[in-house]
């Protein structure tokens, strides 16, 4: 059996930037092969790590013949787990599945780190995840975390062999490297930058690895970040994540989303293309510029949201790596 390697291993023996990115999991109901056309040119540049996105379930309200409502739960993109052992089975890939806060109680969380220990999975990027369509504020679940910390946390006291059940003989601690996310232009629900810099300060105390970015389209926003974070006594990685822009509407839709600024020039191109598919050839050629300069500072790995569709990523892979 292939052993596979933290992200702060492959990191610490690398002598140029590395190539990850990040897939969805099939929509229920379709199958593996859905997303093989997405992941399998990609793999051609021998990616550091693969990410698999995790879903909460949401909730739908169907009308009775009474009049009244019944709620029902719907797990639009469930398998994330199964995802991680098909890369893992078919291209050797070094999977980091994400964890969340939202749907999990702490046991479940336990139950579902203990499947992904026992499938052999080294990495895990604990987010807390974002509310649910229908709410407009994160809620836990009773006996869940309330922050990406307190799953952290979970996570680390699992490596060291402390069990939700402090009575278990001869418990098996876990080796997993814990990743988390950081944001170069401020957390939405965060006051401030100082604020946002030192809950992500308090993640790494609490046993994260690694940093993966929220995407951003101007490099100095990631460059201040960093040096924010050195100062302020981070010294784990921070691994740049970009998304390529692929049609009109991101210009509403990333800013409004992702609380992010996109840079006037970008604008002024988006604002010049005829379709979308100029759209998405822009959003290419952004991207590859943004990369070639990353590279050239030495960034650790450059991280790639695919949103389930690879082509622009694979372009900008055979530009730059």
């Amino acid at each position: 059996m292939q052993e596979f390697k933290s992200v702060t291993e492959k990191l610490s023996t690398a002598t140029k930037t590395l190539f990850s990115f990040e897939i969805l999991p099939p929509l229920k109901g379709q199958h593996f092969e859905h997303i093989q056309q997405a992941v399998e040119p990609l793999m051609t540049f021998d990616p550091a790590f693969v990410n698999v996105t995790y879903h909460q379930e949401e909730f739908e309200y169907k009308p009775l013949p009474n009049g009244l409502l019944k709620k029902k739960t719907v797990r639009k993109r469930p398998g994330t787990v199964g995802i991680a052992a098909a890369l893992m089975y078919r291209y050797h890939a070094n999977v980091v599945p994400h964890i969340i806060c939202g749907g999990f109680t702490r046991e479940e969380t336990e139950n579902a780190l203990i499947d992904l220990h026992f499938l052999g999975v080294k990495n895990l990027l604990a987010i807390r995840g974002d509310a649910q369509a229908s709410m407009k504020y994160f809620q836990a679940e009773p006996e869940g975390h309330s922050n990406a910390i307190d799953l952290v946390k979970q996570i680390n006291a699992l490596n060291q062999g402390q069990y939700l059940d402090e009575e278990l003989l001869n418990s098996t601690p876990t080796d997993f490297c814990i990743g988390v996310a950081g944001y170069p232009e401020k957390h939405a629900e965060s006051p401030n930058l100082q604020s946002d810099l030192q809950h992500l300060k308090e993640k790494v105390a609490a046993g994260a690895g690694y940093i993966v970015t929220q995407m951003f389209y101007d490099n100095q926003k990631y460059f201040d970040f960093v040096k924010r974070c050195r100062a302020a006594g981070i010294a784990v990685p921070i691994i740049p994540g970009l998304k390529p822009i692929s049609v009109l509407s991101h210009l509403q839709i990333l800013p409004q989303s992702f609380h992010i600024d996109l840079p006037e020039a970008l604008v002024k191109d988006l604002k010049k293309c005829a379709d979308n598919k100029a759209v998405r050839q822009l959003g290419v050629e952004w991207a590859i510029a943004q990369s070639k300069e990353l590279i050239a500072q030495n960034v650790p790995v450059i991280h790639y949201y695919t949103m389930g569709r690879s082509d622009n990523v694979l372009k900008i892979a055979q530009a730059v790596f």
